[in-house]
């Protein structure tokens, strides 16, 4: 690599802008779906990229709402949707970006390893998983509170001894950005 080749790549390193997971049902309630695209306007609106599973429900509504907003900034952000599928077709209309991994729920690793925080909505068992990743890969993780799901059974608690923060709890998509904000500032701690 040569000097100019190395200073564009550091360049480029620093202005990258974060990627915020957000993580939940295809199948989810009208209240998960409700908060799902507010937090996707919400991501928008920081000039963050939105990473999810690219399906329906709750992945769908997060897009949806970080598509509209996006509309109303001047960020050149993206939704990027990681598919457990090996066919792009299958994502909603609005990911930018369809990764097609035919990899089933182990896309949930691919999907957290690649943002800088998680979010999770309502959820079952792949949202578990997907709580689960980021806890073990040290990311900030957010539960959301919308009545149901794994995200309202462990906002606020620890899943084991090897953090010393818990998951964060929301009740809406303002403070969970807020929470994303502080940890990506590092003023919420990990370890």
């Amino acid at each position: 690599m040569t000097l100019n080749e190395e200073a564009f790549f550091m360049k480029s390193r620093r202005e990258s802008r974060p990627v915020i997971a957000v993580c939940g049902d295809s199948d989810a309630s009208e209240a998960a779906v409700t908060a799902a695209a507010e937090l996707g306007a919400a991501i928008a609106s920081e000039g963050w990229h939105l990473i999810c599973g690219g399906g329906g429900g709750v992945m769908e509504a997060a897009c949806r709402g970080f598509a509209d907003a996006r509309n109303k900034t001047d960020f050149n952000i993206v939704t990027i949707g990681v598919l457990p599928a090996g066919d792009a077709a299958w994502a909603n209309e609005y990911v930018d970006i369809p990764v097609a991994t035919g990899m089933g729920y182990a896309r949930n690793a691919i999907i957290v390893q690649t943002a800088h925080a998680v979010v999770a909505i309502g959820g079952r068992a792949g949202t578990l998983s997907e709580i689960a990743y980021a806890w073990q890969f040290n990311k900030p993780v957010v539960a959301l509170k919308t009545g149901s799901g794994w995200a309202d059974e462990l906002a606020g608690r620890k899943i084991d001894d090897r953090r010393k923060d818990v998951i964060h709890e929301a009740r809406n998509a303002g403070r969970a950005v807020e929470i994303i904000r502080e940890a990506l500032a590092g003023d919420v701690k990990s370890k």
